[in-house]
């Protein structure tokens, strides 16, 4: 056994070596602020978008100054740059709280177009700002529509979004874009983006990511009150959104925040994410036994026991009783979600989630990690802590909170399940000083 551990541990440090490299040559590719260390566009043979982004939020004060319109010039073209017309709905499969809507019949309004997916983490901490939006400006002329473009093809199923809506508080018109059409007549890239346009149909402001709430609520008054409108009896919010904790930028890509994690071969198989050689020689839809090299660096998933490769997720390879096999990694953030499917006709089934400081630098060789359940200070808003256990119930397919640390930090964690049907989509982590 000595030797065979001895082959993977140098396996895994090339694959580390790999990695970071891949992490350190795209970092600042994106001019966009992120939420991770390095947002890298993806592109595949189907043209799946870009990586969820996530713009931390600037920091309020009497400094900041009133927030411009930006100047336009009319470019006579149709898409999502400043100036365009505004495209049509384009490919549109489904629509939810609403009969199906066209641009050319909302002339006289200002339309918030926002591109979001119901497990993108990023997405989601918006929607406090987009419901008071909404709550406000409705009947003052604001006409908000959210193009549901999907992520993962379980995102795609009418019903998951209807239930999604329902949780998240979305009464404003839905368009399901399952097959990118509109986000592409938009040569848009990321979750969340919002382009804010004029009663004449022309895109006036736009921004991607997170953060500038304050901004946004301010070029839509003004988009509003130019159409017409009168909003001054309503307040508008100086909230900027919640605090990054500054230690996530780190001063190395080995301590900054994690990136976002997937598990599937579509995104594997460019750019890596599993920390295990013999997975990228096997290829998808391969069964195989993993060997956890017990040594965990950030950004990568790290595999123990039977597991097989499918196109967007990495899944258990059989029925266990023991919780044997699990999926590790070590994280610098504050909390943690994971992305999970259930598809029909399968039971519920339970997660466990365990937790360990990581090992201190020049610990001795072979040293273990002291896993443990996750404390009530430490789980995210999904966890069960009962028993001496914690875990979590995978009862819709979703994203899960997991842990929710009470400040920024470096730990190690392991995710198992004796169902077959356990299947990791993606992990994402947040460093917001509110726990979102």
């Amino acid at each position: 056994m000595t030797g065979l551990s001895s082959i993977v541990r140098v396996s895994v440090c090339v694959l580390a070596l790999a990695l970071l490299a891949v992490l350190v040559g795209c970092s600042g590719e994106e001019a966009t602020p992120t939420d991770e260390p390095a947002a890298i566009p993806v592109a595949t043979a189907t043209d799946t978008p870009a990586e969820s982004v996530a713009q931390p939020a600037e920091p309020a004060g009497d400094a900041r100054p009133t927030p411009m319109m930006p100047e336009f010039t009319a470019t006579g073209s149709t898409g999502g740059g400043l100036g365009d017309t505004a495209p049509e709905f384009t490919g549109i499969s489904e629509w939810l709280n609403s009969e199906p809507l066209m641009m050319a019949e909302l002339r006289g309004d200002v339309v918030l177009i926002d591109f979001w997916t119901y497990t993108c983490v990023n997405c989601i901490r918006t929607m406090p700002y987009l419901r008071d939006w909404n709550e406000k400006y409705a009947d003052r002329g604001l006409t908000m529509i959210g193009v549901h473009t999907p992520e993962f093809d379980f995102e795609k199923i009418t019903e998951n979004v209807v239930a999604a809506n329902d949780e998240l508080g979305v009464v404003w018109p839905v368009a399901q874009d399952n097959d990118f059409g509109t986000w592409r007549s938009y040569n848009n890239r990321f979750w969340p983006a919002k382009y804010l346009i004029d009663a004449e149909g022309v895109v006036r402001y736009t921004h991607f990511g997170e953060g500038a709430y304050d901004e946004t609520e301010h070029h839509i008054r003004a988009l509003l009150e130019e159409a017409g409108n009168d909003v001054s009896d309503i307040a508008a919010s100086a909230d900027t959104g919640p605090t990054f904790d500054q230690r996530a930028r780190g001063t190395s890509v080995e301590t900054q925040q994690t990136r976002e994690i997937y598990g599937g071969w579509d995104r594997n198989s460019f750019q890596p994410y599993i920390a295990h050689l013999e997975y990228y020689e096997a290829g998808p839809l391969v069964t195989q036994f993993y060997l956890d090299p017990g040594e965990h660096f950030n950004h990568a998933l790290f595999l123990h026991g039977s597991w097989h490769t499918d196109f967007e997720a990495i899944s258990h390879g059989r029925e266990t009783e023991d919780y044997e096999d699990y999926i590790a990694l070590r994280f610098f953030a504050r909390t943690v979600n994971i992305v999970l499917d259930l598809e029909e006709g399968v039971e519920p089934f339970e997660v466990e989630v365990t937790i360990a400081e990581s090992l201190p630098p020049g610990a001795e060789p072979g040293a273990e990690l002291a896993y443990r359940p996750l404390t009530p200070d430490e789980a995210g808003e999904h966890i069960v802590i009962e028993d001496g256990r914690s875990y979590f119930v995978v009862d819709e397919p979703d994203l899960y909170n997991v842990v929710s640390l009470p400040e920024f930090g470096d730990a190690e964690l392991k995710f198992s399940s004796n169902s077959a049907h356990f299947a990791l989509f993606a992990l994402t982590f947040g460093s917001y000083d509110e726990v979102f």
